[in-house]
Parts: structure tokens; sequence; C-alpha cells
């Protein structure tokens, strides 16, 4: 005689028990869906510099002249991490010529660009003339004040106030709302 091969009915299993590896499966998908279509409010803003006073900043720009920070104390700043190689930094370009022009404009305003991680020189002149970029654009060759304000990526902008307080810092490439969110924390009427 073969033995018999008792076979259990779905019944024989509580509902519970079969639902609930879908149910589970279904709800992990649904938090990951969540977490990729709406990322972290402050995926792109904050940081542990905000509130604190702008690191100081001595660098030499394309054309040779010596930019300091401490230089435009009393002025609003907006200081921008960027290279020529960086699709993001050539979106948010046409944002800065905007800027910049309102530089010149009287407004207080002082626009600085620094090179990061530039690997030709000339590289960053094309870009400035393409873009007609109206501010000094920074040497950091060694990345020192890249690293003082915690730059990871770029590009990354950071708004600071007339005081040399850091209000405001962007990452990830600047949109007009982006920008006008940090120009209206430091004081700046917006684009």
């Amino acid at each position: 005689m073969e033995p018999s091969l008792e076979l259990r009915s779905p019944r024989a299993v509580p509902l519970w028990r079969r639902l609930l590896p879908p149910l589970l499966a279904a709800a992990v998908v649904a938090v990951l869906g969540v977490a990729l279509v709406n990322p972290a409010r402050d995926a792109t803003t904050g940081g542990p510099l905000i509130g604190k006073s702008a690191p100081p900043l001595v660098l030499e720009s394309l054309d040779g002249g010596q930019v300091s920070l401490a230089s435009l104390e009393g002025r609003p700043v907006v200081l921008n991490f960027w290279a020529s190689w960086c699709v993001p930094c050539r979106e948010e370009a046409p944002l800065f010529r905007e800027l910049g022009e309102r530089q010149t404009a009287g407004t207080g305003l002082a626009v600085l660009g620094v090179l990061f991680q530039e690997t030709k020189e000339q590289n960053a002149l094309d870009f400035i003339r393409e873009f007609a970029l109206a501010y000094p654009s920074l040497r950091d060759p060694q990345s020192q004040v890249a690293i003082n304000y915690g730059v990871g990526g770029i590009p990354e902008t950071f708004f600071i106030d007339r005081s040399g307080v850091i209000r405001y810092v962007d990452r990830g490439g600047l949109t007009r709302e982006r920008m006008n969110r940090g120009l209206e924390k430091i004081g700046v009427a917006g684009l």
C-alpha cells in the first residue's frame, strides 16, 4: 500500500496567513514608490552650515584678481561651486547670468563662482563666455574652500546674508523657484 499524500486544502490555512505575504510585499513596494516619487524635503537644501558664519574665502579669480569674502562684508553673497563638465551647472547657468546682471545693477548683491575640480581652465573660460557670466569665477586648486564649505558634489550654492551668515544652501542645480527662495532668505528680491 502506498503512503497517502495528504494535501491540505487552501481552506485549512487561515485566510490571514495566505494574505500576509502579498500584503507585506505590497506595503514594501508602496513605501519604496512613495520614497522615489517624493524625495525627502531636505534632499537638496539645508545642511550643518545654515545659521553659521560663512567660512573665510580668499581665492584668485580667472582674470588674475584676488577676491575675499571679507571684502564683501555688508553685501549679500551668492556663492556657487561649479565646473564646465557638470550638466546641472549648464542648466542653471542662464539663471546665474540673470543674477550676475543684477549684481552690476547696483543691488548690492555679490555673485561668485568657485571652480570645483575643473580639469582644464580653458573649459571654464569657454563656459563663462558661452553663458555670458559677468561675475568672478575663482580658482580653488586644492579644493580647500570646497572642503571648508562641505561641498560633496556640484553644483552647490550658498546664500550668505549681509552679516556673513549662511542662510540657505542648495544642491543639484537651481531652478528659478529655488534660486528665489535662497535670495529671499538673504533679503534680495527674486528673479
